[in-house]
């Protein structure tokens, strides 16, 4: 049975919970949903969907440098927004992040996101 490693780097919010912020298991690394936090301050990224967007790409575009990847090993996202309305602007910040061959990805409304932030994003990234 194949083993899994862990991946963790300061260059992203340090887990607030039981949880990993990235594992390596099998061809995959699967890296748990980021939110906009800061990892310089530990502080919450406010201001414009666009910004909390951009701080959210920057902390998974880190777990994957620990893992010694790039943003276009990403297979799958899953975007998770408190208000739909959102999707646009996310959707352009999400887009520099992947400016040719996109990976698969879904997108849904929550009723709520860790510490009261606007976008959560999850992805999967082949080794």
């Amino acid at each position: 049975m194949p083993e899994k490693e862990i991946v963790s780097t300061n260059n992203a919010p340090a887990a607030i919970g039981p949880y990993s912020q990235g594992v390596k298991a099998g061809p995959f690394l699967f890296i748990s949903g980021q939110i906009p936090v800061d990892p310089a301050t530990g502080e919450l990224v406010t201001g414009s969907i666009e910004e909390q967007t951009r701080r959210v790409m920057e902390n998974l575009k880190a777990i994957l440098a620990a893992a010694g990847l790039e943003m276009s090993r990403v297979v799958k996202t899953t975007i998770f927004l408190t208000d739909l309305s959102h999707f646009a602007a996310v959707n352009a910040v999400y887009g520099d992040y992947f400016p040719t061959n996109p990976p698969a990805r879904s997108t849904v409304e929550v009723s709520s996101l860790p510490k009261g932030v606007g976008v959560e994003v999850e992805a999967v990234a082949l080794l």
